[in-house]
């Protein structure tokens, strides 16, 4: 504590232009070091940035000076940049998902417990004052017991934006796995971890059409589910429906509602930091805005790591690998449901985590 954590981060691809403006604000954190497969973009990524050592990821691992690796590859090679860091004694903080498998996220968390090293994962979105404020209002019994929540996310895909979005389109992909970390952390933080699920699942188009960069009208095969939708039971009780679609153009539908027995709460955007939060109680004419009540304040990609270097030795970041496999498994085993037919219990939980202090703070 009062020294910055020092941080080495694999992976430059277009996250890293998010995280990095983040990193160099917060007195909490302090880029040393980047790694990419293609070095040229890794040097234009820092550019900006001065001190930074563009270096291979065995040398970014061997550096003495990186405390924490921000692993911010894709999907398919989280859990190897993940173990190798473990391995070199690092810490961990990964772009979600924590891994393509809930086995491969397995391993990484009982290497870092063997390692003595945490880790942390995105999505640090739900740390904002939007989903914090919707926690708070909910715990202080504004809705009264929580009984139900939708949460919906439609897009037609990301190959009409993305210049390279084949990965979106594999194992490891998908609209659930790609998108559902935001809105499924954010629902466990809200109403806790779940324990059963029951999902259905299909796919429009065998292949896609890139629709931006160089590639340009080049056709990717799609081998993952691009609608699913099912039933999150969690432990409370309360039930999730979930849709999460690359395959239609949008919805009017609000991103998450939870809807308790006194009123219903209109829940922000989860993959913002914030947002307005509303509410309506039984016998209310119409809708009211709830002023930010809790949340880090004027946020970014990055609050996440900064959290977790600032958590104390201990105890679990808010950002935390065990929320992040809890996650996972629930994704995961919303498919296997989708492609059996049956509910699937959850076998993992993990702790609500930490709300962030009332009424909204900031980390620098």
């Amino acid at each position: 504590m009062g020294q910055p954590m020092n941080v080495g981060v694999v992976g430059c691809g277009a996250i890293s232009a998010q995280y990095f403006p983040t990193i160099d604000r917060l007195p909490q954190l302090r880029l040393v070091a980047v790694a990419d497969l293609d070095p040229d973009r890794a040097r234009e990524a820092v550019q900006p940035y001065a001190g930074v050592d563009v270096l291979s990821v065995a040398e970014l691992m061997a550096d003495p000076r990186v405390d924490v690796v921000l692993n911010l590859t894709v999907p398919a090679a989280h859990a190897e940049i993940a173990l190798a860091a473990i391995a070199a004694g690092k810490h961990v903080y990964c772009e979600k998902p924590l891994a393509a498998t809930a086995a491969e996220a397995g391993r990484i968390l009982q290497a870092a417990d063997a390692a003595q090293v945490r880790v942390g994962c995105a999505p640090d979105t739900v740390l904002g004052t939007g989903t914090q404020t919707a926690r708070k209002a909910i715990d202080d019994g504004l809705i009264g017991r929580p009984v139900a929540a939708t949460a919906m996310m439609v897009t037609p895909g990301h190959e009409r934006w993305h210049p390279n979005p084949d990965f979106y389109y594999v194992p490891g992909g998908g609209p659930l796995l790609d998108m559902g970390p935001y809105y499924i952390t954010s629902l466990v933080t809200m109403l806790g971890p779940v324990t059963t699920v029951i999902g259905a699942a299909s796919r429009t188009r065998a292949k896609r059409t890139i629709g931006s960069g160089p590639r340009r009208g080049e056709e990717i095969p799609v081998t993952v589910d691009t609608h699913v939708t099912g039933v999150l039971v969690h432990a409370s009780g309360a039930l999730s429906t979930l849709v999460m679609s690359f395959d239609a153009a949008t919805t009017k539908a609000p991103h998450i509602e939870v809807h308790g027995e006194k009123g219903s709460l209109v829940v922000p955007n989860p993959n913002h930091f914030d947002g307005l939060v509303q509410v309506l109680s039984i016998g209310d004419d119409g809708w009211r805005d709830l002023p930010v009540a809790a949340g880090y304040l004027e946020a970014g990609r990055g609050v996440g790591l900064a959290d977790f270097a600032a958590t104390p030795v201990g105890e679990e970041p808010r950002a935390g690998g065990t929320l992040a496999f809890h996650v996972l498994d629930v994704m995961e085993s919303l498919l296997a449901s989708a492609h059996s037919g049956a509910a699937v219990t959850i076998t993992s939980t993990c702790a609500r985590p930490r709300p962030v202090a009332s009424p909204g703070v900031t980390l620098w």
